[in-house]
């Protein structure tokens, strides 16, 4: 089965997608990245900031009532640094997991104090409506998520791997029946070692040139397997969504 990439499921509450064959990213590197932390204040996805008021993770990640979470912004670690700051209101995609699994995997965070940029913070730049990035395509995803599949480890500073878009077609061809649909991308190496992982869910995956959000972590069977890419939201396919329901 699909596995989807938050921390949920972990002890102590580091379920989420993680960095598997990366580095420790710079500051600066993704002035946008948010962790998003619930209950017990251990981080479990990922997000971008859109604006001051509106953050952008995935739909999977997005369960608990807002009281219960924190975004933290301008750092490189999850626990500590940067501003953080409470929720107030989510949006669910309406046409989440409709019609296929992970299908529409999007939220929208409205911060209960808007987050200003500074010299550590910016907004994510987003891709014109029904852009859709090209196999081959240079990309960068980013996250505080496992460095090892099943490892249950969240490491203490943000970390990034490079990794290439790679076409529907032999996407859809790895994971035979669970639909890879204009709703996805995909990204990753054939003989697998890089990817995204628990705990890294709702992160961005960007142009490595323009730093242009094209999409948010999702899904995959494990993490960094062979003939196994990692899945995303496509942004390309909903920014006229994201633009009628930020705030």
């Amino acid at each position: 089965m699909p596995e989807a990439r938050d921390a949920a499921e972990v002890d102590e509450g580091t379920s989420s997608v993680n960095i598997v064959g990366g580095e420790t990213a710079k500051a600066g590197d993704f002035p946008f990245i948010v962790s998003l932390s619930g209950y017990d204040g251990w981080h479990f996805c990922g997000g971008s900031l859109v604006n001051a008021n509106t953050v952008i993770t995935a739909a999977h990640c997005s369960t608990l009532p807002v009281e219960a979470l924190h975004v933290r912004a301008g750092s490189l670690k999850w626990q500590s640094g940067g501003v953080q700051v409470g929720v107030s209101q989510i949006v669910v995609h309406e046409n989440y997991s409709v019609p296929y699994f992970s299908a529409n995997d999007v939220a929208l965070w409205r911060l209960s104090t808007p987050i200003r940029t500074s010299s550590t913070i910016s907004y994510v730049k987003l891709p014109s409506q029904g852009s859709d990035p090209a196999g081959g395509l240079s990309a960068v995803t980013a996250g505080w998520g496992y460095t090892m599949e099943g490892n249950g480890y969240l490491p203490d500073s943000l970390l990034k791997v490079s990794v290439p878009i790679v076409s529907r077609a032999p996407c859809q061809a790895a994971y035979k029946d669970d639909v890879v649909g204009p709703d996805m991308i995909c990204a990753g190496l054939a003989a697998g070692g890089k990817d995204a992982c628990q705990g890294d869910s709702g992160g961005p995956i960007v142009e490595v040139s323009t730093k242009t959000l094209l999409g948010l972590t999702s899904w995959g069977y494990g993490c960094a397997r062979a003939n196994a890419y990692g899945v995303y939201t496509n942004i390309g396919a909903i920014v006229s969504w994201i633009n009628a329901h930020k705030w």
